[in-house]
């Protein structure tokens, strides 16, 4: 089972180790490789489908990390998955309105 609305879980373990005042990790000198920001299992049109809002923090000095907005479904005994993602910056730019806007449309007949 998913964990309710607006959480904020690290997963998986950093690869970097040394001093860093940047990334946000969740302790000093810490980069937090990928927390899970919002988690949601709606039924719609009666099938279960999973919402998850994961941030990845990366070292390429471009975005800083990625937005992405993962939803998944069982139909049939198959599995579907829809990955929309956004940079960082382009995220807090207006991005995220059309990252959410894909994910959200994400339907299986």
């Amino acid at each position: 089972m998913f964990p309710p609305l607006n959480v904020n879980y690290l997963l998986g373990k950093q690869a970097f180790f040394g001093k860093t005042a940047s990334e946000g990790g969740f302790e000093e000198d810490t980069v937090a490789t990928a927390n899970l920001l919002e988690a949601s299992t709606p039924v719609v049109d009666g099938k279960q489908y999973y919402y998850l809002s994961v941030l990845t923090r990366t070292a390429d000095g471009d975005e800083g990390g990625k937005h992405q907005l993962i939803t998944a479904t069982v139909s049939d005994g198959k599995l579907y998955i829809c990955k929309a993602q956004a940079g960082d910056k382009r995220w807090f730019k207006g991005a995220r309105k059309f990252v959410e806007t894909a994910a959200s449309s994400f339907n299986v007949a």
